[in-house]
This record gives structure tokens, sequence and C-alpha cells, in this order.
């Protein structure tokens, strides 16, 4: 962060009516003046004579120095993007802002006050002028009421304020932005950085140690809530005391955010994170053949003794999954454990199942293995493409049994060889099963690809 220490002479002290004479402005980089610049400025009108008292400047001086005008294209490089700091700031930007009206141009940027600073950093004085800070500081002004001179002394002070006490100088900027829900040692500038897109982000502590990462659609936004609203109320106030620094990776998409999300908590496992945790009650559907030779199924819990053809989140998931394949593959719904009574005589029903006919268990059972084949169908790897990072570029993700194996950003028009070809493998982490679960609904048909390879 870099900041513009200003100091200007005038021939009032009125903005709207009254205009500049000199102007004295010194860039500070938060550690030196790295550049200096002054000038007399024709405010093109007289300057009273009690003015030319204070300061010395005559409109002889000024008859043939350049106008606002002719120097606002300079001095908006030199103030542009940077804090303005001044001794009673509002007095100097006010002016600025009205001259650069004037010149059709809108001049706004953060202001810091080294009165209201020295008041916090120096307290205790009987004055706060310019002149009797300096002489406490033991500063030499070397041409009081001339811009250069004021503003090296200004430049000075403020050297002083900002090693000194460089907590007070970000919070008086977060503080005047409206940013002041920033944690103490985060700074204005990098908060100003953070990307207002989709993806991962990464607080770090003083070490440089990931301590905490999540994922967002609007990453400034999540960022900022973390510190201004309710989320995770349990950590908010560790986060604050430690976070100094914040990384990001743009994804494109949620899906891949929450995917990435959990890749890099298992491979970081930052301290503010709950540990990744499966759904405490997975469903499965199971396949077993009867005493009679009936191939049947059945829903019920997962265990770690018993593998399941597919796993669901809840029952009712797992329910309505058996529902349709028992439509679609004219199956028995007492055989696939949704009915304990035999189907009536007059009911109708699409298995022709043994309630109500000789339905050879052979034939049956071939429907079954229909059934069976389209779920194994379903856990070939399968090749997804989201939105990319940038636009014309997508999001390539492969899963292997609904588990996450690779991705990659490409091309809009890349070819599938080349993206197989391409794409980066990662662990085997079961949650992005459960991630992939959710999102797959609100997939578009051209968005999932099956491969022929089957793992």
């Amino acid at each position: 962060m870099e900041y513009a220490i200003v100091d200007i002479e005038t021939t009032g002290g009125t903005a709207s009516n009254c205009g500049i004479t000199e102007i004295a402005i010194l860039i500070h980089d938060g550690e030196k003046v790295i550049e200096e610049f002054e000038s007399l400025i024709n405010p093109e009108q007289e300057i009273p004579s009690y003015i030319t008292g204070l300061t010395g400047i005559d409109s002889a001086m000024i008859q043939n120095a350049p106008t606002f005008d002719e120097l606002a294209k300079k001095l908006w490089e030199l103030l542009h993007e940077r804090v303005f700091v001044a001794h009673s700031v509002n007095f100097d930007y006010g002016f600025l802002r009205e001259s650069f009206k004037r010149v059709n141009r809108e001049f706004k940027a953060e202001k810091l006050c080294t009165v209201r600073l020295s008041r916090k950093i120096i307290p205790g004085l009987s004055s706060y002028s310019l002149g009797r800070i300096c002489e406490t500081r033991e500063i030499p002004i070397y041409a009081r009421h001339r811009a250069m001179g004021d503003a090296r002394a200004t430049s000075i002070l403020f050297d002083q304020m900002i090693k000194e006490r460089p907590d007070i100088i970000s919070a008086s900027l977060k503080k005047n932005s409206g940013e002041s829900f920033l944690p103490p040692n985060f700074s204005l500038s990098k908060y100003r950085e953070i990307p207002e897109k989709c993806g991962v982000y990464y607080m770090l502590n003083d070490r440089g140690k990931v301590i905490y990462v999540g994922k967002a659609i609007n990453i400034k936004e999540r960022f900022k809530n973390h510190f201004s609203g309710n989320l995770l109320p349990g950590i908010k106030q560790k986060l604050k005391t430690e976070i100094v620094d914040l990384k990001w990776q743009i994804t494109g998409s949620e899906l891949m955010a929450l995917l990435f999300e959990a890749l890099e908590i298992k491979r970081l496992w930052p301290k503010y994170n709950s540990a990744l945790k499966l759904p405490k009650t997975l469903w499965g559907l199971f396949y077993y053949e009867d005493n009679s030779g009936y191939s049947r199924f059945q829903i019920a819990k997962v265990s770690k003794h018993l593998k399941p053809f597919e796993s669901f989140l809840s029952s009712d998931e797992a329910i309505s999954f058996l529902k349709e394949g028992i439509e679609n593959f004219e199956l028995c719904p007492r055989l696939c454990g949704l009915r304990k009574a035999a189907c009536k005589q007059d009911e109708p029903i699409s298995c022709q199942g043994k309630c109500n006919s000789e339905l050879e268990t052979k034939v049956y059972n071939a429907k079954a293995a229909s059934f069976l084949n389209s779920i194994k169908e379903s856990q070939k790897e399968i090749l997804v493409t989201l939105e990319g990072k940038e636009p014309n570029e997508i999001t390539a993700c492969v899963f292997e049994r609904g588990i996450l194996k690779s991705y990659g950003f490409f091309e809009e028009n890349a070819k599938v060889e080349t993206i197989l070809e391409n794409l980066n493998p990662v662990p085997s982490i079961p949650e992005t099963y459960y991630i992939l679960k959710k999102f797959i609904p609100h997939l578009k048909p051209d968005q999932i690809r099956v491969l022929d390879s089957v793992s």
C-alpha cells in the first residue's frame, strides 16, 4: 500500500470558490518516501494580501505557473489509488476533490488525518497543530506555510507514526473504509485483492501455516461473513486472532469448489476445520438368492461387513431408486422387500411374479440380472464437465464408482482424448462420492459422459 502525503496552499478557506496556489505531494511506500512533486498553481483569481502575508505567495509568483487543468493529469497519476494523507486532511482533500470536479474528474480516495492519528499515538499534547507536534517530536519545518515545507514535515511525522504504531494506522484505514470487521493482523490491501468469484480459500497464521480451508460461491463475501456475521461462531474469535493472510484458488463452479475443499482438508488437516465426516447412516441396496432360487433385493443400513451394490444418503433415496428399478425391469415388489403381503388376484401387476402365476425362476432372475447390470453400467467411470475458471474454459472431472479420480481445466472445445490424457490424479476420498450424489440431479445430460473403460 502506498500513501500520498499532501499539502496545499490556497487563496482562502472555501473549496467551492477559492483556488489552489501551491501543491506538494510525497509518495510513501510504507517504509520511506519514494517520490516527490511540487508546483505553484495559477488559481486564475487574485490572491488576498493576508494570504500573501501568511504564505509569501503573491500574484506575480503564480502569473506563469500552470493552471490546475494543466496539472490535473499528473496530479491524478500521483493521487489515484493511493491513501490520501494530510494534516487536517478534509481541508486538502476537499480542495482537490472540488478542483478535479471542475475538470470533469471524480476524485475519491481513502483518507488518513495526521491530526487524528497524533491524538491516538501521541496523547496528552496541549495542541495538535503541525508546528506544535513537530516541535515536540523534534521534526524540522524548513518552510512553514509553504506546501513542500509542511508536506515534508508531515511525511516525517507520518513515517514515525506508521513505524511506531502500524496497528493504529491499519485500524484507522479499516474504520474509514467501512471495513472495521477485518481481523487486527489482516491488511486492508489484502482484503481488497480477494476475488468475488467461486473457489476455495485458505486462512494462514503468522507462520504461513493453513489454519482453515473453506469454499464459497463468492470468496470475498464469505470471508467477510466469517468476521461480521454468525458464520462458525465457535471459532470466529480464534480465527480473527490468528489469521494474517489469505490465499485462494478459483474453481469456476460450486461443485468443483466442494470437491476441491474436501481434497484440501484431507491434504492439509487445518486445525480449525472439523474432520470431514460421512453421513451418520448410509443405506444400501443388497442382492441375494432365496431358498427357492429367486433373486431378491433388500434395502438396509450399510455396515462394515456388508458391501451394497449401490449406496444412498437416506432410506427414502434408496426406496425411490428401487421403485424405479421395479417399474423399469418388471420386478416383484415382494421379492424386492417393498411389500410383505402377496398380491391380490385381481390386482394389476407388471412383474407377473409368483404371487399370481408360475413365473419361472430363470425368467424372473434374468430380469433381476438386467437391473444389476444397469447398476454396474452406472458405476463405470464417468466424465463430468463443469464451468471453467475463465470464459471459454471447462473443468473436467473423472469419477470412478462416484469417487473423484482426476480433474483438470481445459479449453472449451478440447477433445475427450486430450482431456483424459492430461487430467491430474487425486487421492481417493469417499466424501467426494456424496458431494457428487447431491449435485448429479442438477447436472445436464450433456455434462455427463460414461467412459468405456471399467476399473
